[in-house]
């Protein structure tokens, strides 16, 4: 079992930068491979990007690649969404989750553990 507690939403300017940040309990967090997916009201929750258990290898959405890095540090056990050069498009709440399935996974249902989520709102 694995809690995760995002934080680092807020309101920015198109063009502008946000750091989220996602934190994990337990000791187990090097072994999940975590990923970051976002969802506006009315709309599914999609998939945003994803890093391996080690950090090696990551995946991204093609609307963000480029814009967003996805890092994690195991021994805080911390991931970390950079978000730079943001759109009004990007506004949405954005959520953490993390998988037993590796190295490297984007769906909905490969991820077992969910935070609450954090609002990002990019103006115009």
């Amino acid at each position: 079992q694995v809690q995760l507690v995002e934080s680092g939403g807020g309101l920015v300017q198109a063009g502008g930068s946000l750091r989220l940040s996602c934190a994990a309990s337990g000791r187990t967090f090097s072994m999940y491979t975590m990923g970051w997916f976002r969802q506006v009201p009315g709309k599914e929750r999609e998939f945003v990007a994803a890093i391996s258990n080690s950090g090696f290898r990551t995946s991204y959405a093609d609307s963000v690649k480029g814009r967003f890095t996805i890092s994690r540090d195991n021994a805080k056990n911390t991931v970390y969404l950079q978000m730079n050069s943001l759109k009004p498009e990007d506004t949405a709440v954005y959520y953490c989750a993390a998988s037993y399935k590796t190295p490297v996974v984007t769906g909905l249902k490969d991820y077992d553990y969910w935070g609450q989520g954090t609002q990002v709102t990019v103006s115009s």
